[in-house]
């Protein structure tokens, strides 16, 4: 083969080295790849000098390339050379020749393995006969110990010595495993016979024996000594042999118990369960001062004695409570079921192993699956389940107001008022004691409901307990909150806000807030007591969310109430002469009545309302509602003129700086502070809007779209109704306004000003009366400021489209201008 590799092409050498070279030297082979002709020039030119080198690089690189002309014209012929068909020939049969030389190398391999295999056949005979001997000398030592282990066996039978039978026919046991291989040899099939005959008959002597001693026969006693070493001898013979003398014990042991309490028999019905626990505690202690003493410890016989006394008694009750002629009362179910319970968590406790476990542990393949003796009540647990429910029922009957005469006195909500109302020295009440006594009722009931039953009887005791959270949180507290008339509606001999509604309120507030808490940690506890499959099912959120709505109703019956307080102020307002005044003068009266009665209300109800959370809350929709009920009066006592109007400036700037302290340092948040600016500057915008004189328009005009910053015709036109513009100079400040306003295309179609409504009602709150117990964003959706800077949400226009639609329409705006001045009312 060496001849072959010296003729291999020198070319054919020198390509393998230019492949398996990683790295080139050469400055132009970047052209196949990513060149970069910066790199190479800055190579061949370094320096400003270098350029004067121009001439050699010149000729250098027409060397380089006639060098690489030449190399192509070589390679190209060394390629013509290697497509040559001789040479091709050549090389096939080079391959053909080397195949032989392998072909003959294998053969020549076979023959050496079968000259190997020749030599070593005689060692290989010797060592499998000398491995056959071993094994026969082996076999046959062990069969003469089999053998004579055997004999002796049978002497120690015949002489009844058990404690040294143990260890013989464990040693025979042993040694005849060896021998189930050789079965089918007569000798052997004989020697295994014998020996099952030999068990056979030592565990009849044992059961003999075993008999005797259960019976205490005194003509022929038995020593204790000798059922313990019997005992050893049926942990040789197999677990089978022993689970049957278990068996057989406690089937004796029981016999009586059967008998005794019979389900026929007075003794055995569910007025004397207890009597069946006693009979089996001295039945235990009977055998574990006297027979239990003679089984190992490890056959755990009393937890035998303990599961089949289980079975038993649970078929008893199941029978009993199945074929009761009247139905159970819940007192005579939940005396049985805790005196079961008790007699479980005492043999539990008594060898502290979970009750469970000692039944498994006695359970076989064959019989039942264990269950405890709790178990026969869980079919009639809807007993309890009824009662905890007709409980409940009693229990917040009288706290139940779905429908309240208004002279019939609340119980429940009126004790927080009297409890107020006894002095100082004592502390009133932060939430209803119907609340605090219905989660005690549902913890004792659950605890109690837990050590009876944590499967489908504690998820229905659930269902019974979101049952009537449902039912306190509609029919008690929502139910609850009295619905007075809305302020406009309101006599005049009533009150105009009422000191008990607002603590009421609160008070509702506070119990909700408490029911909402503790239902999510009743959740919890019951989650951690129920069985796993009915985990998932445990849910308190739905009743979580009632009580948010309750709140948010109280808080909007507090808000109301504040309503009602801030009335007259605003009703001074709205009789005050805006368009008759002559100058401005300090903060109007009517101010000073209004945070007086915000005071009121604020001091009522800052300290009965327990969590901050719901106080700020209040306090941000008051201060919303206050806004609201000041832009409505402003609008209603229209025409206000300039003087009026700075008036009001003046009055706005007051309400604001009570506003801004109104909730206290603990309570003021960054949200609240930011509202309240942002929709007081909305006022402030309009009444300078107002403030500014009419003459000349122009001037009038560009402050109107400084301050508000839209081009509306209508919002224009509210501004000169608020003014109390008179119709002459109305429309000619109309006409100038659709001139100015069509030329600045920065102008926004709508602003705060589209949202203000001309013709209020007298209640900010509206139709909230209507809905108590709605969501809490739905609730105080009505509470929130007109929409103040910038473009409104319902701007769905773009610039261009905006700057088209005043071109088209503006002569439709003249139209409609003249049919309003047409139609509306002369000024006073």
């Amino acid at each position: 083969m060496q001849q072959y590799n010296d003729e291999l092409p020198r070319e054919l050498v020198l390509s393998i080295q230019r492949v398996l070279e990683t790295q080139s030297s050469d400055p132009f082979e970047p052209f196949s790849s990513e060149f970069k002709p910066e790199e190479v020039l800055n190579n061949f030119f370094p320096d400003e000098a270098s350029l004067a080198q121009t001439e050699n690089v010149r000729e250098k690189l027409l060397q380089t390339k006639q060098d690489l002309q030449h190399e192509l014209e070589t390679l190209r012929q060394e390629l013509k050379r290697n497509q040559d068909p001789d040479r091709m020939q050549l090389i096939q049969e080079m391959i053909s020749e080397l195949l032989g030389q392998m072909s003959r190398i294998r053969e020549k391999a076979t023959e050496s393995e079968a000259v190997v295999r020749s030599i070593t056949k005689d060692i290989q005979v010797l060592d499998l006969a000398k491995k056959n001997l071993i094994l026969s000398m082996t076999t046959l030592k062990r069969l003469q110990m089999l053998v004579s282990a055997l004999t002796q066996l049978e002497d120690l039978v015949r002489e009844k010595k058990y404690g040294e039978i143990a260890q013989t026919l464990a040693a025979v046991k042993q040694i005849s495993d060896s021998f189930k291989q050789y079965i089918s040899i007569p000798r052997i099939m004989q020697i295994w016979k014998r020996i099952q005959e030999l068990q056979h008959n030592i565990r009849a002597l044992i059961d003999q024996d075993f008999d005797m001693f259960y019976l205490q026969d005194p003509s022929k006693p038995v020593r204790p000594t000798v059922i313990a070493d019997a005992c050893h001898v049926v942990d040789v013979l197999g677990p089978d042999v022993r689970f049957q003398l278990i068996e057989r014990y406690v089937a004796l042991e029981l016999k009586e118990y059967r008998r005794i309490f019979r389900t026929s028999d007075e003794a055995g019905h569910l007025d004397n369960i207890s009597r069946r626990f006693a009979w089996f505690r001295r039945l235990l202690q009977n055998h574990e001062l006297e027979q239990g003493r003679v089984f190992p410890g490890e056959w755990r016989v009393e937890w035998y004695l303990l599961a089949k006394f289980t079975e038993v008694t649970r078929d008893d009750i199941t029978t009993l409570l199945s074929g009761a002629g009247k139905p159970i009362t819940v007192t005579l179910l939940l005396e049985n079921l805790q005196i079961v319970s008790e007699f479980e968590s005492s043999m539990s406790k008594k060898w502290a192993t979970p009750f469970q476990d000692m039944l498994q542990h006695t359970a076989t393949t064959t019989s039942r699956p264990p269950k405890s003796i709790k178990t026969s009540f869980e079919s009639h647990m809807g007993v309890f389940v009824d009662a905890q429910d007709k409980a409940l029922t009693d229990m917040l009957a009288p706290h139940r107001k779905t429908k309240v005469p208004k002279s019939t006195p609340r119980a429940s909500l009126e004790a927080s008022t009297t409890e107020e109302g006894q002095g100082n020295d004592s502390s009133p009440m932060i939430v209803l004691p119907s609340s605090t006594e219905l989660f005690y009722f549902y913890g004792q009931s659950l605890e109690q409901c837990a050590k009876l039953s944590t499967g489908q009887s504690l998820f229905e005791l659930y269902n019974v307990h979101k049952k009537w959270l449902k039912i306190y949180a509609e029919e008690v507290l929502g139910a609850s909150l009295k619905q007075r008339p809305p302020v406009a509606s309101r006599r005049s001999t009533e009150s105009r806000f009422d000191v008990s509604e607002l603590k009421q309120a609160a008070t509702v507030i506070n119990t909700a807030d408490y029911c909402q808490s503790t239902a999510f940690e009743l959740e919890d506890k019951v989650k951690g007591k129920v069985n796993n499959e009915f985990k998932d099912k445990i849910s308190f959120q739905e009743e979580c969310d009632l009580f948010l709505s309750v709140i948010s109703s109280a808080i909007v019956i507090q808000l109301r109430e504040l309503e009602a307080a801030c009335d007259p102020a605003f009703s001074a307002m709205l009789r005050s002469p805006w368009s008759t005044l002559s100058q401005v003068s300090g903060p109007s009266a009517y101010t000073a009545d209004l945070i007086r009665s915000i005071e009121q209300v604020v001091e009522v109800v800052r300290p009965t309302i327990e969590q901050k959370k719901y106080l700020r809350n209040f306090f941000d929709k008051a201060c919303s509602l206050l806004v609201a009920k000041f832009t409505n009066s402003l609008v209603r006592s229209r025409p206000l003129k300039e003087i009026g109007a700075e008036q009001l400036l003046i009055d706005l700037q007051t309400v604001k700086a009570f506003l801004s302290k109104m909730p206290g340092e603990n309570l003021i948040t960054t949200s609240y502070t930011r509202s309240l600016a942002k929709s007081t500057s909305r006022l402030e915008s309009l009444l300078k809007v107002i403030v500014t004189p009419i003459d000349p328009a122009e001037g009038f005009i560009l402050n109107y779209t400084l301050l508000i910053g839209d081009a509306s015709f209508s919002n224009f036109q509210k501004i000169l109704d608020l003014k109390g513009v008179p119709k002459n100079d109305e429309n000619h400040l109309l006409d100038r306004f659709v001139t100015i306003t069509s030329t600045k295309e920065e102008l926004e179609s709508t602003s705060f000003l589209t949202s203000l409504d001309m013709d209020p009602s007298s209640g900010a709150l509206g139709t909230l009366a209507s809905h108590p117990v709605a969501g809490q964003d739905k609730i105080f959706a009505g509470l929130t400021s007109p929409p103040i800077s910038g473009p409104s949400t319902g701007a769905n226009a773009s610039d261009a489209s905006r700057g088209e639609r005043r071109e088209v329409f503006s002569d439709f705006r003249r139209l409609v201008s003249f049919g309003l001045r047409r139609d509306s009312p002369a000024p006073s």
